[in-house]
C-alpha cells in the first residue's frame, strides 16, 4: 500500500461568512485533520500554550524565519506578525494528516505560490445581503465598520476566482459536509492514487 500523505487545505472567506463555525463542524467530522499552528510575535494570552495555540517568537526570530523562507505565508496585523511555519505543515502532512489553514486571500496567494498541491476553498454566505445581516446580528461593529467589511468582502470576491472550490455557507452543517467531500475528492486525484495501478 502506498504511503498516504496529507493534504494542505486553505480556507478563506469574508468576515461574517461563518468560516470558524464551518471549520469547527468539519473538525468534528474528521479524525485525520489538524489545524495549522501559526507563529506570532504577539504576547501569549492567558491560557495559551506554546506550540499548541501559537509558536510565540520574538520579532527578530520572526524576521529570520521570513529571510530563511521558513514561512508559507506571513502578514502583519496591529504591529504584530503572524505566519505559517512550513516545517510544522510538512511534518503533519508526512504523518498522513490533512492540515487546515484559515487565512486571508493575500496569505492564500502566498501559499498557492509555494505549495503546488494546496487545495483552496473560498467560503461565502448565500448573498452580500445575508452577510450584511450576519454582521449586524453580531452586534459588535458600528455601521461604518460593517460598511468597511462589506467593501472588503466585495474585493475578496474578485480573488475567489483563483480558488479551487466555493462553499456557500447557508447552513453550517451542510457547508461542513461539502468541505469534507472536497478533502475526500482531493485524496482521490489520479496523482494520489496512481501507485495503486502498478502491476507487479
Amino acid at each position: 500500500m502506498p504511503e498516504k500523505r496529507g493534504k494542505l487545505i486553505v480556507v478563506s472567506g469574508p468576515s461574517g461568512a461563518g468560516k470558524s463555525t464551518v471549520i469547527q463542524k468539519l473538525m468534528e467530522r474528521r479524525s485525520d485533520l489538524c489545524f495549522s499552528v501559526s507563529a506570532t510575535t504577539r504576547d501569549p494570552r492567558e491560557g495559551e500554550v506554546q506550540g499548541k495555540d501559537y509558536f510565540f517568537v520574538s520579532h527578530e526570530a520572526f524576521d529570520e524565519m521570513v529571510e530563511r523562507g521558513e514561512l508559507l505565508e506571513h502578514a502583519t496585523y496591529v504591529k504584530n506578525c503572524y505566519g505559517t511555519p512550513r516545517n510544522y505543515v510538512e511534518q503533519r502532512r508526512a504523518e498522513g494528516l490533512h492540515v487546515l489553514l484559515d487565512i486571508e486571500v493575500q496569505g492564500a496567494a502566498q501559499v498557492r505560490a509555494k505549495v503546488s498541491d494546496a487545495v483552496t476553498v473560498f467560503v461565502i454566505p448565500p448573498s452580500l445581503e445575508v452577510l450584511r445581516q450576519r454582521l449586524h446580528d453580531r452586534g459588535t461593529d458600528s455601521e461604518l465598520v460593517i460598511q468597511e467589511r462589506l467593501e472588503r468582502a466585495r474585493a475578496e470576491y474578485v480573488e475567489a476566482a483563483f480558488y479551487d472550490y466555493i462553499v456557500v455557507n447557508d447552513d453550517a452543517d451542510a457547508a461542513a459536509k461539502e468541505l469534507d467531500a472536497i478533502i475526500t475528492s482531493a485524496c482521490c486525484r489520479f496523482e494520489d492514487r496512481k501507485e495503486y495501478l502498478k502491476i507487479h
